[in-house]
């Protein structure tokens, strides 16, 4: 019976587990503004970057109050440990750098002056630079991530700066990333490795982070998750717990350690997408999730959505009038020269070589038109678009007459720019699914030509006569190959082999000979300071006859005895035919010149 009894109390515990996790992954969302990110609370406020500046509402959430309004992305506030004032990582002067403001708004105060990096923006991989992270509990230092001091962008450090705005110290760990220090700043809880801008999902390999504790008086290091997943963001909390959260369960969700005890337990269980950037306050912890943020009361350990809405002109939304020639995407000339199709903010123009005004011929404010190219008949332009919310190739008159034909259906991925056969009744191209396909244009039969296994075909192309098409296929061991493919009998064909790399194939005019690029020169050199081979300029361009018949226009050439009589008579019948043709030209000339003179 107390085997039993047991047994039964712990079903009704798991099944008040379940039911708890159903409750918290179904809870009504409100219907209020969306992508609220980096939150941060001091007990009474919660602050947010919502479209590059940043707003506060109380923490029941209602309508927000924006606190900034400068040039540049504001975002990554941190309130001081009294709750008054806010760190936060801007733009205002063009660098990113490190500001500090009243919590309820006012002139904000630089505190760090820093070089101009490559790559600083929030939608890079590596994250802006200068990001603030925490401030220390109890010393006026606003502690941030920077990577002013490594040309690798993987490697931040962090740095500890003061609100006099003096040279920031380094914080004695070598690297960084997100960290929260111990209420008396004897120790911090960090992350070495800062990646939490990048898309990897569910990685499991050396750059996965753990959270670590470091001890200010005695510099040891101690690993306190320890765990294959990615365990990031931090945040101490008043109850000698360390909270963070981890994609353990595939999902970024919430966790806690004990700190005496070491024992770890989840806190939230979503399963639709990651908590990001979450942030501590006195009393509990915010965090951004589904473009919401969720505020989690430590006390009651329940996780709720803040209804917050956001009240503007959204004057960036508006139309407005902008000029396209600033912001050109590609270009593509007429057959003839006479007008060029321009892709110029999503829209196709038609632009004279000299006289006349350019034409918009997509005015598609709601779609993108990219990859434009004039066929070679002059009568139509052959584009992708994503109008139909998929990309897909549509075909519209040069002149802008009519409705633009959408030629494929069904697109599963992205399209790459397409290219006319030269009779003008196909067209060829590639996808991220590693596909080579054509189309004709008056069937709309999509006929495929390969498919990789080892990576994107990136340069294809057709013969003169639109029977054959050229492609350079990736290969496993790295070395690409030249093919060619019959339309008449759908066979592929390989013109070069797997010992070298080949690519940038093109067909003759005339069709005989197909030129390419293959890197085939092995000559190698050694470095100034070690014993190694270097191979340099390894690349030629060469020539492929395409049937048996063909000469070979580069073979080697050599005088014979008893060959001179053959050649002069072959030097004779070539002049001979020379002399012929300008009599033709002349004649032409002579003609048209009279008919002008009648007209």
């Amino acid at each position: 019976m107390k085997i039993l009894s047991r047994f039964f109390v712990l079903l009704c515990l798991i099944a008040v587990g379940l039911f708890s996790i159903a409750i918290a992954s179904t809870q009504h969302l409100p219907e209020t503004t969306r992508l609220l990110r980096f939150p941060t609370t001091n007990g009474t406020q919660i602050v947010f970057c919502y479209a590059g500046e940043l707003y506060t509402v109380g923490k029941e959430g209602g309508t927000a109050r924006r606190l900034t309004s400068g040039p540049g992305y504001t975002s990554f506030a941190r309130f001081s440990p009294d709750g008054t004032q806010i760190a936060f990582t801007s733009q205002y002067d063009g660098n990113t750098e490190v500001y500090v403001m009243p919590a309820e708004g006012g002139t904000p105060k630089r505190l760090t002056t820093s070089a101009t990096l490559g790559r600083d923006d929030v939608s890079d991989r590596m994250g802006p630079n200068n990001i603030v992270m925490a401030w220390e509990n109890t010393k006026p230092l606003v502690v941030f991530r920077s990577r002013m001091r490594s040309f690798n962008d993987f490697i931040g450090s962090l740095f500890a700066v003061g609100l006099d705005a003096e040279l920031p110290q380094q914080v004695p760990v070598p690297r960084g990333g997100f960290v929260s220090f111990s209420p008396d700043d004897s120790k911090m809880a960090y992350n070495r490795v800062f990646r939490e801008f990048r898309t990897w999902k569910y990685y499991r390999g050396g750059m996965a982070d753990d959270i670590w504790i470091y001890d200010f008086k005695t510099g040891a290091n101690e690993n306190l998750t320890n765990n294959p997943a990615q365990d990031i963001c931090p945040m101490w909390g008043p109850d000698n717990k360390i909270y963070f959260i981890s994609d353990r369960d595939k999902r970024m969700n919430l966790f806690v350690v004990d700190l005496a005890t070491k024992e770890t337990k989840q806190l939230t269980h979503f399963t639709d997408f990651d908590i990001k950037f979450p942030s501590i306050g006195k009393d509990s912890i915010v965090f951004e999730q589904a473009g919401y943020t969720w505020r989690y009361d430590l006390a009651t350990d329940q996780a709720a959505p803040v209804p917050i809405e956001i009240k503007e002109d959204f004057d960036s939304g508006r139309g407005a009038l902008v000029d396209a020639s600033k912001h050109l995407e590609s270009v593509n000339l007429a057959p003839d020269g006479e007008r060029t199709i321009v892709v110029a903010r999503g829209d196709l123009f038609s632009v004279p070589a000299k006289n006349g005004t350019p034409r918009n011929l997509s005015k598609t404010s709601g779609a993108h038109e990219r990859d434009a190219i004039w066929s070679p008949d002059g009568k139509w332009i052959a584009y992708n678009s994503d109008a139909t919310g998929e990309n897909e190739l549509y075909v519209r008159s040069q002149d802008g007459k009519g409705e633009p034909q959408q030629i494929t259906n069904g697109a599963d991925t992205y399209y790459y720019a397409p290219k006319w056969s030269p009779d003008s009744k196909k067209l060829l191209w590639s996808d991220r699914l590693q596909r080579l396909r054509y189309v004709d244009v008056a069937s709309k039969a999509v006929t495929p030509v390969d498919q990789d296994k080892y990576g994107e075909i990136e340069s294809y192309n057709w013969s003169p006569d639109s029977q054959w098409i050229t492609w350079v296929r990736p290969e496993e061991n790295g070395m690409p190959r030249v093919y060619v493919y019959s339309v008449a009998n759908k066979q592929q064909t390989a013109v070069t082999d797997s010992w070298y790399g080949s690519g940038e194939a093109v067909f003759s005019d005339d069709g005989k000979y197909l030129l390419l690029s293959s890197a085939r020169d092995f000559k190698p050199t050694f470095g100034d300071e070690e014993f190694a081979n270097v191979y340099r300029d390894m690349e030629r361009v060469y020539l492929v006859t395409l049937a048996k018949e063909t000469a070979n226009p580069l073979a080697p050439k050599s005088d014979e005895v008893g060959k001179a009589e053959e050649n002069a008579k072959n030097k004779k019948k070539k002049k001979a035919k020379r002399k012929s043709r300008r009599k033709h030209r002349g004649r032409k000339n002579r003609k048209n010149n009279q008919r002008s003179q009648w007209l």
